[in-house]
C-alpha cells in the first residue's frame, strides 16, 4: 500500500488575499504532475529480487514457413541477448514455433513479457536488430490488427498502401515524428518505440483504414512537436493551435426511382368503392334485359375493332404519303443599273474588224501624208 499522504496546513501570510493563495496552490499541483526533463526510471537489478522465482513461466508463438531460414540464421543472436537476462529460448523447426521460458537465475519479473514480445515481433517479419530493442525498459511494442477493419480486399490494399506512401515516405515521416519503428506486414502493423509514440501510431493507422488520409495526422503531429518545445504552453490546451479538418462525404446515397410519397393523415376512413351493381344502377344497365345487355356488349366490341382497324390503316398509309418538296427558287430580275448595251458592243466590234492590227487610224495617216508633201516643196 502507498504511504498515507500528509495533510499540509496552509500558512496565512499577511498582506496576501485568499484568491492569490488558491492560484499559487494550483500552480504547485500542476508542477507536481510534470515529469522533469532527462528523468529516467532506475533499472531493475538482481538486488531488488535476490531470491528469484518459485515457478517457471513460458510463452510460445508460431511463425510462418518463409521466416524459417531467417530465424535459423539469427537464432544464436536471440539466445545471446536473452541469456543476459537468464531467459531460455528454443526454436522448433518441425512444429514451426518459438518458446521462451524463465530459469532459476531469472530475477526480473517483467523480462518474460518482453521476451514474449520479442518472439512475436520476429514472427511478424521484424528484423532482429529492431526487435531486440524491446528488451530495454523505455521501449514497448504494439501489434495493430488491420485485416478486419475493411471488408473489400481491393479497398483494404489501397488504404494500406496509402499508409506506406510512395517509396515509404509517409511511413518514414511517421517514424521521425513518433520516434517509433513501424513495419507493415500482411494484415498487421508492428510498431516499436516509446509509449507516447505508440499511442499516436495506433491512432494514425486506424484513421487511415477509416479513409482519413495520414497527411492530416502528420500535420497535427508536426504542430504538437513544435508546441512541446515551448515550456509556457505545456500546461495549456493546444486545441486552438491544432487544425480542424471537415469530413466531406462525396458518396451520396442513390435515390430510388419510385418515391413513395406519404399522404396527409386524416382521421376519417376513405370512401367505400362502388361495387359492380352500384355502377350498373347508376348507368341504367341493371334494368336492361339479358338480350339487350348482350347486344350492347357486341356493339362495344365492334366499335373497338373498327377503331383499331382504322388506326392500323393510317399507319400503313403513312408509307405512301410523299415527302414535302422544297419550293423552287425564282430567278432574280436583273437591275436596270447593271443592264448591258448590246448595240454599243456591236459597233465597237465592227470598227475593230475594219482596223488592221498595228495600223494607224485614217485621220492620222492623212495628216502624215500632208506633212511629207510640205517638206518636199521646201527642198525644191
Amino acid at each position: 500500500m502507498a504511504a498515507p499522504r500528509e495533510v499540509e496546513t496552509e500558512k496565512v501570510v499577511p498582506g496576501r488575499s485568499p484568491t492569490k493563495r488558491k492560484a499559487s496552490k494550483v500552480i504547485d499541483e500542476s508542477e507536481l504532475l510534470t515529469v522533469p526533463d532527462g528523468w529516467k526510471e532506475p533499472a531493475f537489478t538482481k538486488e531488488d529480487n535476490p531470491k528469484g522465482f518459485l515457478e517457471e513461466s513460458s510463452f510460445a508463438t508460431l511463425f510462418p514457413k518463409y521466416r524459417e531460414a531467417y530465424l535459423k540464421e539469427c537464432w544464436p543472436l536471440v539466445q545471446k541477448a536473452l541469456n543476459e537476462y537468464h531467459v531460455n529460448a528454443t526454436l522448433d523447426l518441425i512444429e514451426g514455433s518459438m518458446t521462451v521460458s524463465t530459469t532459476k537465475k531469472t530475477f526480473d519479473p517483467y523480462i518474460i513479457i518482453r521476451a514474449r514480445d520479442l518472439i512475436k515481433l520476429l514472427a511478424r517479419s521484424v528484423p532482429f536488430e529492431q526487435a531486440v530493442r524491446i528488451l530495454q525498459d523505455d521501449t514497448a511494442c504494439d501489434i495493430i490488427k488491420i485485416g478486419s477493419l475493411v471488408r473489400n480486399r481491393e479497398r483494404f490494399i489501397k488504404r494500406r498502401q496509402r499508409l506506406i506512401g510512395p517509396n515509404g515516405s509517409t511511413l518514414k515521416a511517421l517514424e521521425l515524428l513518433t520516434n517509433c519503428y513501424i513495419f507493415v506486414q500482411g494484415n498487421t502493423v508492428s510498431a516499436l518505440g516509446p509509449y507516447h509514440g505508440l499511442k499516436e501510431v495506433r491512432k494514425v493507422v486506424l484513421d487511415t483504414l477509416k479513409n482519413i488520409h495520414p497527411i492530416y495526422n502528420i500535420k497535427t503531429l508536426m504542430i504538437k512537436r513544435e508546441l512541446s518545445k515551448d515550456p509556457d504552453l505545456r500546461s495549456q490546451s493546444w486545441q486552438r493551435f491544432l487544425p480542424h479538418f471537415k469530413h466531406k462525404n462525396l458518396n451520396k446515397r442513390k435515390e430510388p426511382k419510385k418515391k413513395n410519397v406519404k399522404k396527409e393523415y386524416t382521421p376519417f376512413p376513405p370512401p367505400q368503392p362502388e361495387s359492380q351493381v352500384d355502377k350498373e344502377l347508376a348507368s341504367g344497365e341493371y334494368f336492361l334485359k339479358e338480350s339487350q345487355k348482350k347486344r350492347k356488349r357486341v356493339e362495344e366490341t365492334k366499335a373497338k375493332q373498327a377503331e383499331a382497324i382504322s388506326r392500323r390503316q393510317e399507319e400503313r398509309n403513312k408509307a405512301f404519303i410523299p415527302p414535302k418538296e422544297k419550293p423552287v427558287l425564282k430567278p432574280k430580275k436583273a437591275s436596270t443599273e447593271t443592264k448591258i448595251d448590246i448595240e454599243a458592243i456591236k459597233e465597237k466590234v465592227k470598227k475593230a474588224k475594219k482596223k488592221k492590227l498595228g495600223a494607224l487610224p485614217v485621220e492620222e495617216v492623212k495628216l502624215k501624208m500632208a506633212a511629207d508633201e510640205k517638206k518636199k516643196k521646201k527642198k525644191k
